[in-house]
């Protein structure tokens, strides 16, 4: 496979069927030799983005397996993981999960709860269950997974730090703000002793933090988040940093909330300055900037605003025809 691991895969993939060929003129269609020359082909496929190729050669490859070693054989398991993966990578959702649940299964049984591949097991498909807006069935298996990494790790480890972010991502998605509200209040906690208050590294988990509050219409809860944040981007990357238009954004979007439209439109004014230095009048970020503040303009009652806005994005559109 050294022209897979160097990229040539085209290549690659020619090599490969002239092995499967030779391997099936050899051994016969069901040799566990065949299963291993239809994984170096799926590969090869699959990086090629030839999905339709590579399928069957997983699904084939599967088989020999199962038929010849047994359904809970080691090497079974890693088929059907690399089958469940496949499909993940398409978005066939569907497809994956019954794979992901036997490898989980499989795997509990013959390594033990506490395994590290078992682990990885959980957290597939803890992911896809998300993926699928499954948030019920993934609950449990994250937070087996926070309890499980925060009695070996303990509760600062950058391993546990992911988990409740897991985990805490699924209440927010699912809607049980206050779930996520206690989750995310610990990652910033951990995250500002490791780093301290006012470190970049510390920014994800405050506007996550202020973005549950926003979603749970906390808004007082949320401003001096979202303002903290904006200011260590500011001060760490300079003024014109797309993360710092980023923070102008989410605090412009929490004061337009609040209906507080004078500091709104500031913050919105300020962020479409740094976008139009940086991007041509007709990119989406330019007349997206604008369609904001002919919105708030409309909603806070500046007609004239609303109309210098709207008349520019005419002016765009119809250079774009």
């Amino acid at each position: 496979m050294r022209s897979y691991n160097q990229g040539r895969y085209l290549e690659a993939a020619e090599l490969a069927g002239r092995a499967l060929k030779l391997a099936e003129k050899t051994f016969g269609p069901d040799h566990l030799a065949i299963a291993i020359s239809l994984d170096n082909l799926a590969l090869a496929f699959t990086a090629q983005q030839k999905y339709a190729e590579a399928e069957p050669c997983y699904t084939r490859s599967l088989a020999i397996r199962e038929k010849a070693l047994g359904s809970d054989h080691p090497d079974v398991v890693k088929s059907l993981e690399s089958l469940a993966l496949f499909y993940r990578t398409q978005g066939k959702y569907a497809a994956a999960e019954p794979l992901f649940e036997r490898v989980l299964t499989a795997q509990e049984k013959a390594l033990g709860p506490n395994h590290a591949e078992v682990m990885e097991s959980r957290e597939n498909l803890a992911a896809l269950y998300r993926n699928e807006g499954k948030y019920a069935e993934a609950e449990p298996l994250l937070k087996i997974i926070l309890e499980k990494k925060e009695r070996i790790r303990g509760p600062e480890h950058p391993d546990v730090v992911a988990a409740m972010n897991n985990l805490a991502k699924i209440y927010y998605s699912w809607g049980k703000y206050n779930e996520a509200e206690l989750l995310y209040k610990k990652v910033l906690a951990v995250k500002g002793k490791k780093y301290g208050p006012d470190h970049p590294e510390v920014v994800s988990a405050i506007n996550s933090l202020a973005k549950t509050y926003y979603a749970g219409e906390k808004y007082a809860e949320a401003e001096p988040l979202y303002r903290r944040a904006l200011e260590i981007r500011k001060k760490a990357f300079g003024s014109d940093h797309p993360d710092v238009v980023s923070s102008m954004n989410s605090l412009a979007k929490l004061y337009y909330a609040e209906g507080n439209y004078p500091d709104a439109e500031l913050l919105y004014r300020d962020a479409l300055a740094v976008i139009e230095k940086k991007y041509p009048p007709d990119h989406p970020d330019v007349t997206a900037g604008l369609e904001v503040l002919a919105d708030l303009y409309r909603k806070s009652g500046n007609d004239d605003g609303a109309t210098r806005m709207e008349s520019r994005l005419k002016e765009i559109h119809s250079k774009k025809q």
